[in-house]
């Protein structure tokens, strides 16, 4: 039986961040602290940041998503990339999320984020092409929306909250994720562009 990446990216996620709830020392090593790549070569914190969690929440609101679609998407990918393509693609997803937000505080030491948001919604952006009709349930609003139009709102508040520039939420991450995961897609299988198009407007 073929081992589910989803399943052990799940794992490690939540084992890395149960840890890292009851050890301060960790959490900060492993967190998004751009002077610590700027001054001290630590350039493995663009992909360990996507590992350790606010909180319990924080943790759970993204494993559920990633799980309830990544294992989609896996079967989707695995032709094409073979069994470690889609573990690829999300580690990949993780770095490019986060890239123009170091970029944009790599010099700012009071700046700090952590989560996986970048690599899942990579995950659920290329769900969407494949299925754009799908019904999702977000918590915590308990009525199924459409995929598509689920994606319309997200990018849009997305922006809308990163250019407010407040609160905790990376939303640059969101936005950057989403694209990375849009972008793979269409790269790896460019007929699902058609595809999508003929879902959504018939």
């Amino acid at each position: 039986m073929r081992l589910s990446m989803t399943l052990l990216i799940v794992l490690v996620t939540v084992l890395v961040s149960w840890r890292a709830f009851g050890d301060r020392a960790l959490l900060e090593r492993l967190l998004l602290w751009p002077p610590a790549i700027e001054r001290r070569r630590q350039y493995e914190r663009l992909l360990t940041y996507g590992f350790v969690h606010a909180d319990w929440m924080h943790l759970l609101f993204n494993m559920v998503t990633l799980w309830s679609f990544g294992t989609a998407v896996e079967r989707v990918f695995a032709p094409a990339l073979g069994p470690l393509g889609f573990l690829l693609f999300y580690l990949s997803a993780i770095v490019v999320a986060i890239l123009p937000t170091y970029l944009a505080h790599r010099r700012d030491p009071g700046y700090r984020s952590l989560g996986a948001s970048g690599g899942v919604s990579a995950v659920l952006f290329a769900f969407i092409l494949f299925d754009p009709w799908s019904r999702l349930i977000i918590f915590p609003i308990p009525v199924p929306i459409p995929a598509v139009l689920f994606a319309l709102a997200y990018v849009g508040y997305s922006i809308w909250m990163d250019r407010r520039g407040s609160g905790n939420v990376n939303h640059s991450a969101h936005l950057w994720g989403a694209a990375y995961g849009v972008l793979f897609t269409v790269l790896l299988e460019p007929r699902v562009l058609a595809h999508f198009a003929r879902s959504v407007f018939g």
